[in-house]
């Protein structure tokens, strides 16, 4: 058991530094061969947080556990905002620009409906996980678009283009840091994904809640780091932007992957207890986000407390359903 839990916390460790070294060297290659920064840092830099659990995802639909596939997928989108958002809160109140409200937000929105209608057959078929691909093609589409006609900025997604994007260098050196990003999110998501079956089996729970939980809140670890650097920096704007983004990523491709790789039949849990605790908080979020005249675009403290609230509250309810 123990080996698991080491082989779990390694994965996190080369998942992470693997994702910022596959970010760094997909950037600066792209930046080599003439791409603008505006659309890096709205392409590979916005999404690269991402990663790890696109890698998971991948790994575990072809070990054969797409469980763990559409929990990571779901509770990395809970973990986003109740412990995120919610920690990031609880440091600074945080600032939203009223175009992401008006833009990204509904967007977000409407992919998470997108997505339940696609589930409530109480399976993620091929079909399902092809529509989440194409819905993220025009996401992608339109951001790029926006961007080119100066309607949206980097900064609206989680990205300041002055810290994201590296210095110029030579492409073998870019290259060594694509390659040795992709070796460690290889490596750190199959010691992952192993671990995390090992420990289900152990402790006799579905891949689906190791999934939503140790797998969710570890692969959403930069996302936090970010985050809470962010309100620290006082640039609170980031914070928001950067969830907005990830939670659009995990929802048109993570999930998608396990309908392409290994489709079939969803557990019970994740139409009564995960797919509408994930679309409360981000209603929730679209509540508080627009707020009341005086505190519009603000994210209170309290406000970031009752987020938190809500993500120890589903953890416990996790735990006491978790019976495989």
């Amino acid at each position: 058991m123990w080996l698991a839990f080491l082989a779990v916390v390694a994965g996190l460790t080369a998942l992470t530094w693997g994702a910022d070294r596959f970010v760094l060297g997909a950037a600066a290659l792209a930046r080599g061969l003439g791409v603008t920064p505006l659309l890096i840092g709205l392409t590979i830099v916005a999404f690269g947080t991402s990663a790890p659990e696109v890698v998971v995802a991948i790994f575990a639909a072809l070990q054969g556990n797409p469980g763990l596939a559409i929990g990571n997928a779901i509770g990395s989108n809970i973990a986003n905002i109740g412990l995120v958002l919610g920690a990031s809160a609880l440091i600074a109140p945080l600032l939203i620009h009223s175009s992401l409200l008006r833009r990204e937000f509904p967007i977000l929105l409407v992919a998470t409906t997108l997505a339940l209608l696609l589930l409530l057959d109480g399976t993620l078929s091929r079909a399902d996980g092809l529509l989440l691909f194409i819905g993220l093609a025009l996401v992608m589409g339109w951001l790029i678009t926006q961007g080119l006609r100066g309607r949206i900025r980097p900064d609206e997604l989680g990205v300041e283009l002055e810290t994201a994007l590296p210095a110029p260098m030579a492409p073998p050196r870019a290259a060594f840091w694509l390659g040795l990003g992709l070796l460690l999110l290889l490596g750190g998501s199959h010691g992952l994904v192993w671990g995390a079956i090992v420990i289900a089996q152990a402790f006799g729970v579905s891949d689906l809640v190791i999934g939503l939980s140790i797998v969710a809140i570890g692969t959403s670890l930069p996302e936090l780091a970010t985050s809470l650097t962010a309100a620290w920096k006082g640039e609170n704007e980031l914070a928001i932007g950067n969830i907005i983004g990830s939670n659009l990523f995990n929802l048109l491709c993570v999930l998608a992957i396990p309908g392409l790789l290994a489709p079939g039949a969803l557990e019970t849990g994740v139409l009564i207890r995960d797919y509408p605790m994930m679309l409360g908080l981000t209603v929730l979020l679209f509540v508080l986000a627009f707020g009341r005249r005086r505190t519009a675009g603000r994210l209170q403290r309290w406000e970031g407390g009752l987020l938190l609230a809500l993500f120890a509250a589903y953890l416990t309810v996790l735990g006491l359903t978790a019976a495989a």
